[in-house]
């Protein structure tokens, strides 16, 4: 998976250009690209990467501790070398995904400590398309692990206007407009329309649980609002509770996290589509554009004389 990285490491060590940043962070790049890793694909990328956290600058180190603090499968090793909480054992965990006849006690864990690195909004996009790519047992693990992340979450919302929102949210949900919901929720929650329907649409159901406890949205109320938005969802006794409990468990720093993701994969999408006009934009032009002519006669000038033979 790293092959050809011995020789950067040996080239990085000459002298010239300091290459030992871009490594690391083009390292860290491929490690959370891939849902899983082999035991030897981590034990080259803790050795790798364990040879250059200690000899890059803080930015670098900084935007690779935001990159692995949101990845569930970062190794413990590379976790106490960035001050990271352990990763937790996702092969252990039990899944959140419980019957009604299941009797499990929720312990609640402190808080992790005051959040000091803002997400990228690459960073962002990616925290998304690893959660809507996950199944939703992994999903539920990669909310436990934001739990004990540094990254900052978005500013909750005014609770004047949280509950207004709210009202007219359980109002079009009671009557399943999907339409009329998902356009409260993103004026609500100052997401775009398209970025609203895909968290309403999403056939799991986690980001909506993430949305509206974003929101504050009591758990009665999230309940009302799984029964009646989705008829589909809520006939079935076994999919109601198992959100349910989800939404239980969710703490509202979580969800705060998740919708600054939310943000900031918009702001990716609106910054790949984005390309400002350069002094040089004509040369990007598939044809180049033609000088103006000149007229043959300049004004001003002298008419030639006749010739005889062509009158």
């Amino acid at each position: 998976m790293f092959r050809g990285f011995d020789g950067l490491m040996t080239l990085s060590r000459r002298e010239g250009v300091d290459i030992r940043p871009t490594l690391l962070r083009v390292l860290t790049d491929l490690y959370v690209q891939a849902a899983g890793h082999t035991h030897d694909e981590e034990r080259q990328f803790v050795e790798l990467a364990s040879r250059l956290i200690d000899e890059v600058d803080d930015a670098t180190r900084a935007a690779v501790r935001a990159r692995l603090s949101i990845y569930p499968h970062t190794p413990r090793e590379i976790a106490q070398r960035l001050n990271l909480a352990a990763a937790p054992d996702i092969d252990r965990m039990p899944d959140v995904t419980i019957m009604p006849d299941a009797d499990t006690a929720i312990v609640s864990e402190p808080l992790a400590p005051a959040p000091t690195m803002t997400m990228q909004p690459d960073d962002a996009a990616r925290l998304i398309e690893m959660f809507l790519a996950a199944d939703s047992g992994h999903r539920a693990r990669v909310l436990h692990s934001l739990r004990e992340t540094k990254l900052r979450p978005s500013a909750p919302v005014d609770p004047r206007r949280a509950v207004r929102a709210l009202a007219r949210l359980e109002h079009t949900a009671l009557a399943s407009d999907v339409p009329g919901f998902t356009a409260e929720l993103a004026d609500a929650l100052i997401l775009s329309a398209r970025m609203a329907e895909q968290i309403v649409a999403e056939p799991g159901g986690e980001p909506l649980a993430c949305a509206l406890k974003a929101l504050g949205m009591p758990g009665e109320t999230y309940q009302r609002v799984l029964l009646f938005l989705d008829p589909l969802r809520g006939a079935s006794v076994t999919e109601v509770y198992r959100l349910a409990r989800l939404y239980d468990v969710i703490e509202p720093r979580t969800a705060l996290i998740m919708l600054a993701a939310w943000r900031g994969t918009a702001l990716a999408v609106t910054r790949a589509k984005y390309r400002p006009t350069l002094h040089d934009d004509e040369r990007q032009r598939p044809r180049a554009a033609t000088a103006p002519s000149r007229p043959a006669v300049q004004p001003g000038a002298a008419v030639g004389s006749r010739n005889a033979s062509n009158g």
